[in-house]
């Protein structure tokens, strides 16, 4: 259950196995279905994920009823409504599962009381910020730039995977497209 978790710490840090149980120790497995939420918008998030197997999304959902999904998160990775989690303020976003998935749950108190007492963990803690930020401003600055046919060729060269195990609805999302735009671009490359 934890194997990933662990390739995952000692992939990033030097980390000895009884410091890696005992952070182990405060994650717990927890298996869902398809499209399950795991928080609704307005809710103040309270734990975090480490996704074993499957596939998580934030995403929010404007007055009109449309989605824009800002973040995708697959096997091996970490992932929560990070602004909610730190600051305890209402979540502007969902999150849910995209696929059947078995995740590795934390509550927010252990998570910060690793970061605390564990140099390894606030390390990783630290990356994984520096990540959603990198990958935020990623979004911001060069999706901005980009025209649609240029934004399926970004897909097609860094998140190949999104168009075999994501809906077009979903990566159409992402990427501030129609689906039916995404299909039609997607049959030009």
């Amino acid at each position: 259950m934890y194997r990933q978790l662990e390739e995952y710490m000692t992939s990033r840090t030097a980390i000895d196995e009884k410091t890696l149980a005992y952070i182990c120790s405060f994650f717990q497995l927890k298996k869902t279905r398809r499209n399950e939420v795991l928080l609704r918008e307005g809710e103040i998030c309270r734990h975090y994920y480490f996704v074993n197997k499957g596939c998580t999304r934030l995403f929010s959902v404007n007055d009109g009823g449309e989605e824009s999904t800002r973040y995708f998160h697959f096997e091996d990775a970490f992932g929560t409504a990070l602004s909610s989690f730190i600051n305890q303020k209402p979540a502007f976003e969902f999150m849910q599962t995209v696929e059947p998935s078995e995740l590795l749950v934390i509550n927010r108190d252990d998570y910060f009381h690793l970061v605390e007492t564990v140099p390894q963990f606030a390390f990783i803690y630290r990356q994984i910020l520096e990540l959603a930020y990198i990958k935020s401003q990623e979004r911001i600055y060069c999706f901005q730039k980009l025209e649609a046919i240029e934004k399926v060729r970004w897909v097609l060269t860094n998140q190949e995977k999104w168009l075999t195990r994501l809906s077009n609805k979903m990566v159409a999302s992402y990427l501030g497209l129609t689906p039916q735009t995404l299909s039609r671009l997607k049959s030009k490359l």
